[in-house]
């Protein structure tokens, strides 16, 4: 196998290849603010799926968007060639898939670097780091950095000195319409009851009974959630109040990202909005299974303002894990937000 390392200053472009959901794709950008730190002058390509563009478009390290979506409808010849039209010098498989790894080969991307966990990695590749993220104690950012050592880039970040590399900034205004439904007189929080099945969940029923608290000590309350959500939840208490200001099925991604930093606060799962909330530098408030391997210490939100409430036994079964988030209160999570 052919191991090529470039010398630092010769980087131009590097593509960091994730091409999964919201909250994975934000948890790993921080890696393009420290790559730009290393090598000041280098262009960082993005690879993703479609749905995660506004996302890295929000990002003020990346520098180009490569849309997966594309790329997996074209035959290998034309992916190979999707690939070389880049020329870039690295591509990082932050996460494994099997057509890009051998595209990029084939491309002959000079460095390419993948763990060491992936058989196709072996042939593909042609540096792997040798790390395993199941039976890690890191947070899911961490061990992104980990793949950053064939670059010379050895550094055991912190959570801490990761978060500000976080930076996401709205693309877009809200529309005046969702904007003059906002009380600027009052303190905004999200309420983001599901999850699409990303992650366990804590129940519509408790989020009704977090916003009435909320209402009753002086806050706005917004609920986000697609179209889908909303007829899963429509016939919930959460929609008796009338001082709520239901925004479900109404707000495109990129919207939703400017209601965000319009507001102070939102509270939800392990989902893409919570990790987006906590890299605008919100209040984000997480609620959390401690099943491994989707427990906080290795997806918690991890912005500067960021928290977490989770439960816990000692014995308990992965099930019982799971049903443990049921046992976290209303007035915990409010103690949380106040």
């Amino acid at each position: 196998m052919n191991f090529i390392i470039l010398d630092k200053m010769t980087y131009q472009k590097i593509i960091i290849s994730r091409t999964d959901s919201i909250g994975d794709v934000i948890l790993t950008l921080p890696m393009a603010g420290y790559l730009k730190k290393c090598f000041p002058k280098v262009k960082i390509v993005f690879f993703g799926k479609s749905y995660t563009q506004p996302v890295v478009n929000a990002c003020e390290h990346v520098d180009e968007f490569l849309n997966y979506d594309d790329f997996q409808i074209l035959d290998r010849e034309a992916q190979t060639s999707f690939l070389k039209q880049v020329n870039a010098d690295v591509i990082v498989h932050v996460f494994p898939r099997k057509d890009i790894a051998h595209s990029a080969r084939k491309a002959s991307v000079p460095l390419r670097i993948g763990t060491s966990h992936r058989f196709y990695h072996w042939t593909t590749c042609n540096k792997t780091v040798n790390f395993s993220r199941k039976k890690s104690t890191l947070h899911e950012a961490q061990l992104n950095f980990k793949l950053l050592a064939p670059l010379d880039i050895k550094d055991d970040l912190s959570i801490e000195e990761i978060v500000p590399f976080l930076s996401l900034s709205p693309t877009t205004s809200l529309p005046h319409e969702i904007l003059s439904l906002l009380d600027k007189n009052k303190t905004k929080v999200i309420l983001h009851p599901k999850s699409q099945g990303s992650a366990v969940e804590w129940g519509v029923a408790h989020f009704a009974e977090l916003a009435s608290l909320l209402i009753d000590k002086g806050f706005q309350v917004i609920v986000t959630g697609t179209a889908k959500e909303k007829e899963m939840i429509a016939d919930s208490a959460l929609f008796d109040m009338k001082d709520i200001v239901d925004l479900t099925g109404k707000l495109s991604l990129e919207e939703l990202m400017a209601l965000i930093a319009a507001c102070d606060t939102l509270v939800a799962a392990s989902t893409g909005p919570l990790h987006i909330a906590s890299a605008m530098n919100k209040k984000a408030v997480g609620l959390y299974s401690e099943r491994r391997p989707i427990h906080p210490d290795r997806w918690k939100p991890i912005g500067a303002k960021a928290s977490y409430l989770s439960k816990s036994r000692e014995g308990a079964s992965d099930k019982e894990l799971d049903d443990l988030i049921k046992q976290i209160t209303p007035e915990e999570v409010l103690q949380k937000i106040i």
